[in-house]
């Protein structure tokens, strides 16, 4: 009975703590200021009457400006949105780096060549808007920082490539890369196991083909790749469960053939179906699918919950794997002694390991 009696102060204290914590967070973001200065036709920005690290929010769009000095965004420790959308920004303070709370930045509608590197330190970042500028290139390493990017748009560029770093953007939902210059897409998509909506329409004359990881973005719901140069999708689009929206046209399509893509989203996907099938059940023909069959990792139907029971993937995110009948499978323990077991693979933590290039690459064998 003494015991809990001395026991409930330090109960109280705590409590209190607790309480007083939260009232001084209540307090400091009640100190954080929205600044709008939009439309304004400003040439240069105004000293600052207020504590810049106050500012939550900052909206400078629509103005004539030309700079962003560096002072000033190394000073904003508390920004969170940042938009200068319609300017005649040519290039972003390398101070950018400083803004650890940056959640979202739309820097669209300027003539932004290239962004800092040190745009890479914004890890809380989750959507980034650079459309409708002159980019003709991203950071190399911007897929391996930006952990938390869930919406990338960057159309109306110059871009001719999208770093290889793109496909570790394992938060990414959105990717809107149209209107560029792309000759081709990052191998290894099959990390995107987030993305729902991808566009790469109208890179005109520029691209021609599509990866056949493209197969493996597991969420993917819409896919435009409409007036291109592309004259076969990749057999393994037949697998995309979840995509409710495809668009093709504008494209020289050879395979599937126009009457098949005139039958709609449904016919595309039976024809390309059948075709990998097809692929892989005959020893000479080449086929993506047809190699993972040959090495065991892949038998071609969906495994049933017996089987999947012995890899660590979820039941409706991948397509078949042999199971414990395989003939290099221990059933005495969970260890594979034939083929190397997998995790799944679009799982974020291969990170491009079972990427097709890779995988079948004849320095690569298991």
């Amino acid at each position: 009975m003494m015991y809990e009696q001395r026991q409930q102060p330090l109960m109280n204290r705590a409590d209190r703590r607790k309480i007083n914590g939260e009232r001084r967070n209540a307090i400091e973001e009640e100190r954080l200021e929205v600044v709008d200065l939009s439309g304004m036709s400003l040439k240069t920005l105004p000293n600052p009457s207020l504590n810049l690290a106050t500012i939550c929010e900052l909206y400078l769009f629509n103005n004539d400006l030309q700079i962003i000095p560096e002072s000033l965004t190394a000073r904003m420790l508390n920004l969170v949105v940042l938009d200068v959308h319609s300017n005649q920004l040519k290039s972003l303070p390398n101070s950018i780096g400083c803004l650890s709370k940056l959640k979202v930045l739309n820097v669209s509608g300027n003539l932004i060549e290239s962004l800092p590197r040190t745009i890479e330190n914004c890890r809380s970042l989750e959507e980034l808007n650079a459309n409708f500028n002159k980019l003709s290139r991203l950071p190399d390493t911007i897929g391996f920082e930006l952990v938390n990017l869930k919406k990338l748009s960057v159309n109306s560029n110059k871009l001719v490539f999208l770093p290889v770093s793109t496909s570790h953007l394992t938060s990414l939902k959105i990717l809107d890369a149209r209107l560029n210059n792309l000759r081709s897409l990052p191998e290894d998509l099959e990390n995107l196991i987030n993305l729902e909506v991808l566009n790469v329409s109208q890179n005109f004359q520029y691209l021609e083909t599509l990866p056949y990881s493209i197969g493996l973005l597991i969420s993917l719901v819409e896919l435009d790749a409409s007036y291109n140069q592309i004259t076969t999708l990749p057999d393994s689009m037949g697998c995309l469960r979840k995509l409710q929206k495809l668009c093709v046209e504008g494209n020289p399509l050879v395979s599937p053939p126009m009457e098949v893509v005139e039958r709609g989203l449904q016919g595309v996907k039976e024809y390309l179906s059948e075709k990998m099938n097809a692929g892989h059940k005959s020893p000479t023909k080449k086929s993506w699918v047809g190699k993972l069959v040959k090495y065991g990792t892949f038998n071609g139907r969906i495994g049933s919950r017996k089987d999947r029971q012995w890899f660590h993937v979820s039941p409706d995110h991948y397509h078949s794997f042999d199971g414990p009948d395989s003939p290099g499978y221990n059933r005495k323990s969970p260890k594979y002694t034939g083929n190397c077991s997998i995790e799944g693979l679009a799982s974020p933590r291969q990170l491009g390991m079972f990427s097709p290039r890779r995988l079948f690459s004849p320095k690569n064998f298991f």
